[in-house]
């Protein structure tokens, strides 16, 4: 199972009572086609998935569900930061701001997911 499949997958079946052909049609997609394919390791697709949400600065529950997934195949807090500071031109300052925010929620739910598992973890 990559990392992005039980995010994107919960995402599509919330999708079932509305649409059942939408939500078949991500999963299969963007699981099965696309995230599969040679050339890219799964570390740097999220990376790039998180860049695109943040571009277009209306994808958060996308970009959570992906800085997650980044977070599980051994991204750092610090890659996803200059992943999102990267964009600040090109993205634009509330895009950014936004993105950062929501990933200090990541981080934090990260951390106490770990700690719960864990206790002396961190």
């Amino acid at each position: 199972m990559i990392a992005s499949e039980t995010p994107l997958r919960a995402r599509g079946l919330a999708l079932l009572d509305i649409c059942p052909a939408f939500a078949d049609m991500t999963i299969d997609w963007a699981i099965g086609s696309i995230m599969d394919r040679p050339g890219l390791d799964l570390l740097t697709r999220e990376l790039v998935l998180v860049a695109s949400c943040v571009t277009m600065g209306h994808a958060m529950p996308q970009l959570r569900a992906h800085a997650e997934a980044a977070l599980k195949v051994g991204a750092t807090e610090e890659q996803l930061v200059e992943t999102v500071l990267q964009l600040t031109f090109y993205a634009g300052g509330p895009a950014v701001r936004n993105a950062l925010v929501l990933l200090k929620g990541v981080f934090d739910d990260d951390a106490a997911r770990r700690h719960a598992v864990s206790p002396d973890a961190d």
